[in-house]
């Protein structure tokens, strides 16, 4: 005989049903390739617990990034820098066992916090490695130039490696604030040379940061086989990344002008279901291109 169904609930909340495995392959670097080769957009939020990325893989989003932003959303920190490897490991670990509890299926992506990559290769293989071994399917790590050799040095010992040019957070002291990057025909140029080092070093993905729309546009076009993440960067790049709170309009600041409150088209739906529909809606748009519309969430 069948138990009634509250005696197998939990007091402390229910993770959302399993993505239908007929419906939706897991997400790898092969289905990656082909999403870009077609056309499709990619679609990736930030995630940083069991539930949210568990939300997340229902509502269809292929790539979980489990960001250094957490420092800022999640430990009330004035920047990602002083994020520690520890945390970034307990985080990735949480949001593994989300998506694994519901068998899910999206890509997991885990940042390297500042200084975990800096000294040297081997220590950014270090790290890495201890990401992997928490449950990422993918590690990330920001700058140009000098980061191409570790990102190849990565790449041939099996670790896929998702490179971030731009605004890059962890240096925003050095970029002197939140600023747009590459609107000069040199910073342009540079951020153009260093994107196609990091293609060929064996990057598979790259998140370009609060560039000019037209440069990421010109600059997706260029690169055949590194797909290109926006976040503030337009809508010509091969998909999109947005920092979960924000897009749920949680942001404790002044809302970033590459943002759009996905709840707020929502009216008078609330918790669980209304996140989860936000979630589905922010992936609709980027898949249709309404969103990021250029005229509001780029320069």
């Amino acid at each position: 005989m069948s138990q009634p169904a509250t005696q197998n609930a939990s007091p402390y909340g229910t993770l959302p049903p399993a993505s239908n495995p007929a419906l939706r392959k897991p997400v790898s670097l092969p289905r990656l390739v082909e999403m870009h080769a077609r056309g499709e957009k990619i679609t990736m939020l930030t995630a940083y617990d069991a539930t949210f990325a568990a939300v997340a893989d229902a509502a269809g989003v292929e790539c979980i990034l489990v960001g250094d932003s957490l420092g800022m959303v999640c430990q009330g920190l004035s920047s990602t820098v002083g994020v520690s490897l520890e945390t970034m490991r307990y985080h990735v670990e949480s949001v593994t066992r989300g998506v694994r509890r519901v068998q899910g299926t999206a890509w997991i992506i885990g940042d390297l916090p500042f200084g975990t990559y800096l000294e040297s290769k081997e220590q950014a293989l270090r790290s890495a490695a201890v990401l992997m071994q928490a449950g990422a399917h993918m590690v990330k790590l920001e700058g140009g130039g000098w980061t191409a050799d570790t990102v190849r040095f990565l790449v041939e010992r099996g670790i896929p490696v998702c490179a971030h040019l731009g605004l890059t957070p962890q240096t925003v002291h050095a970029l002197g604030g939140y600023r747009v990057q590459g609107k000069t025909v040199e910073s342009a140029a540079i951020l153009k040379r260093h994107a196609h080092e990091l293609q060929d070093a064996g990057a598979s993905l790259l998140v370009l940061e609060m560039v000019p729309a037209a440069l990421s546009s010109e600059l997706t076009a260029e690169l055949t086989h590194c797909p290109t993440i926006g976040i503030g960067a337009g809508n010509g790049t091969s998909g999109q990344v947005l920092v979960l709170h924000d897009m749920l309009g949680l942001n404790l600041g002044k809302m970033p002008k590459f943002v759009r409150n996905f709840m707020a088209d929502l009216p008078g739906v609330q918790g669980q279901h209304g996140i989860k529909e936000a979630m589905e809606a922010y992936v609709a748009a980027v898949k249709n291109g309404s969103f990021p519309d250029n005229a509001l969430h780029a320069w």
